[in-house]
């Protein structure tokens, strides 16, 4: 079980490797995810720490919590996205680390922050690693942190798909179970919203989905 997802992990980085740019072609406009950017801003002191969970390119979300004066560390498991996120954001501290093998302490820890954001980033897990993940947020906020969530509504534990044409593996949830996932990792939801979203650049392969939008904060 370890290898096959240390090999997918490996697969997962790859594909988003030759996806690249096309991501932000596909989902250039992102009113709800920058709301929740906003959320952020309004509800954060100046220089806070926010982890940006699978930064991807850094468009918009570590762009935009920079521009709005915090201490942004941004982590992605895919070499090329965080070349483009370099370039996009060069204010930000970017590490490429598998989100899985995140501590707060230790050689390689992170240390603590006031919030965090993971835009369709666990989607790349499988069921039992976005718990997994879910719990290790808990620990790398401080009490009382802040978590800016997303994923698409779906019923799928790690199945693969095509996606702007490459094969990447996804999981998902219904709405209220995924809400219900939040509870054991000590998080209470402030507001949680459905969004139907439209993909800019259709040509890319991209299709409709139905975004689940959650800001939650740690106990």
């Amino acid at each position: 079980m370890r290898d096959f997802a240390e090999s997918s992990r490996r697969e997962q980085a790859a594909a988003f490797d030759t996806i690249g740019g096309a991501y932000d072609a596909a989902f250039g406009q992102r009113e709800a995810q920058l709301a929740a950017g906003e959320w952020l801003a309004g509800a954060l002191p100046q220089r806070a720490r926010v982890l940006d969970l699978g930064c991807g390119t850094g468009l918009p979300t570590a762009a935009q919590l920079v521009d709005a004066g915090f201490d942004v560390t941004g982590v992605d498991i895919s070499a090329e996205m965080l070349r483009l996120a370099r370039g996009n954001v060069p204010e930000a501290d970017l590490h490429r680390r598998d989100m899985l093998t995140l501590r707060p302490d230790g050689a390689d820890g992170l240390g603590r922050f006031d919030a965090a954001t993971a835009f369709f980033s666990l989607l790349m897990l499988s069921r039992a690693e976005i718990a997994e993940m879910l719990a290790t947020l808990g620990r790398l906020l401080v009490p009382g942190g802040l978590l800016a969530l997303s994923m698409v509504e779906m019923d799928q534990d790690y199945q693969q798909v095509s996606f702007l044409g490459s094969e990447i593996r996804v999981s998902g949830y219904p709405r209220q179970e995924l809400s219900r996932m939040l509870e054991p990792a000590r998080f209470t939801i402030l507001e949680d919203h459905v969004v139907a979203y439209q993909p800019t650049d259709t040509s890319t392969g991209a299709e409709p989905e139905m975004q689940h939008y959650l800001r939650c904060r740690r106990d």
